[in-house]
């Protein structure tokens, strides 16, 4: 292992384990605080250790802790955590207020740009690019990022997904953005059917391909948002459709093993707008 890979693992490996635990569907146990509930049976949590008591097996620091509740390879646990991990490498901070949410300012000026984007390298029809931008689900910030809002269960913006729009790839949040208090969606309203896709391109691109469904971003793979149960409780038919590569599918085995009423659809691709792009509508 060269030494830039053996510093990127030991930073990787010393994020506090609390938060892993949340990300990746963990219940905390209201009785014992070191006492974690996961897909994997019940683990010890002290510090940097964990044990469960279910595999009889334990060991430390998050590394060790990803491939153990995704049965993930020490490569692929890396990744997750880069993606999924939070950057914290000590106790979990006792909660307080969150940040505020700081949207970047529209940017008019630079909409040409981010449309042609999603038109021409992301291939989402112009129809269903202009109607987001009509409602202001869809904008241009002042670096021809394409930004896509969160909104709550009362149609209130919490977050926002950023998606540079130049030759490298880049992604991001907005500051201050509350994965959990609401979701990207297309369409708004309410549909019996819902799938739940990694990003709000995912999300546009599998409805381009279904229009029945209701596509929804968890701007992320993510395994139990705090909205899902309220989808659950109405009644909705869920779908996960995340990524078809190893992070996406552990996430999506957790996400039905929290809700087994879930069921899995998967791009025919590795995600949705590889699928759109190649005018494969099938999934499986």
């Amino acid at each position: 292992m060269t030494s830039d890979r053996r510093a990127r693992a030991d930073r990787l490996r010393a994020m506090a384990l609390e938060p892993i635990l949340a990300q990746s569907g963990a219940r905390p146990d209201p009785h014992d605080r070191c006492k974690w509930h996961t897909a994997r049976g019940v683990l010890s949590v002290r510090g940097v250790k964990f044990f469960n008591w279910h595999c009889g097996t334990g060991g430390g620091g998050a590394i060790d802790l990803v491939i153990h509740l995704h049965q993930l390879s020490f490569a692929d646990a890396l990744q997750w955590l880069e993606q999924h991990g939070a950057p914290s490498t000590t106790a979990a901070p006792s909660p307080g207020p969150p940040w505020p949410l700081r949207l970047p300012v529209p940017a008019p000026g630079q909409f040409h740009t981010v449309r042609s984007y999603l038109a021409d390298k992301r291939a989402l029809p112009l129809a269903l690019v202009d109607a987001l931008a009509q409602s202001g689900d869809l904008y241009a910030d002042a670096r021809a990022n394409a930004l896509f809002l969160l909104r709550d269960a009362h149609g209130q913006p919490v977050g926002a997904e950023l998606r540079g729009t130049g030759p490298v790839p880049w992604r991001g949040m907005a500051p201050g953005s509350r994965k959990d208090l609401g979701c990207f969606s297309f369409p708004p309203s309410p549909r019996p059917n819902v799938i739940l896709c990694e990003s709000a391109i995912d999300a546009l691109s599998c409805h381009a391909l279904h229009p029945d469904l209701r596509a929804l971003s968890t701007a992320g793979a993510r395994p139990n948002p705090a909205w899902l149960p309220d989808l659950l409780h109405q009644g909705c038919h869920i779908l996960c459709g995340f990524d078809r590569d190893v992070v996406g599918q552990s996430m999506a085995q957790a996400l039905v093993s929290l809700h087994p009423s879930v069921q899995l659809f998967l791009p025919p691709l590795h995600d949705w707008n590889d699928s759109l792009r190649s005018g494969s509508s099938q999934a499986y």
